[in-house]
């Protein structure tokens, strides 16, 4: 299905930094991800567990959808979604490949 380019704009990715990962209590696949873009804090679930470790996360820059209406995911409030690559069985994650401003905008 083909999008006009006026709803793509309408999508507002940006590079966050992540501050804190934790995994949500009864799951295998879901991490609660505290994320940094500056000018704003997010709080961003993601079903990356099963691939990469907390440890991996903290301190690096992903981009981010961060205007999607917020929604619960086994009782805790995503505030947006981290983009990532589906690599057959594997989850592969998106970076800058330099440090750039957090909150830069991605398009």
């Amino acid at each position: 299905m083909n999008i006009s380019f006026d709803d793509f704009k309408k999508l507002d990715i940006r590079i966050g930094k992540i501050l804190s990962a934790e995994k949500i209590e009864g799951t295998d696949k879901l991490l609660k991800l505290e994320v940094d873009f500056s000018d704003f804090k997010r709080q961003i679930v993601s079903g990356i567990a099963e691939f990469y470790k907390q440890e991996q996360l903290i301190g690096k820059q992903f981009p981010f959808v961060v205007n999607l209406e917020p929604r619960i995911i086994r009782g805790v409030e995503s505030q947006g979604m981290l983009l990532t690559i589906a690599a057959g069985e594997k989850i592969v994650l998106l970076k800058p490949q330099k440090k750039v401003k957090e909150g830069s905008m991605v398009g």
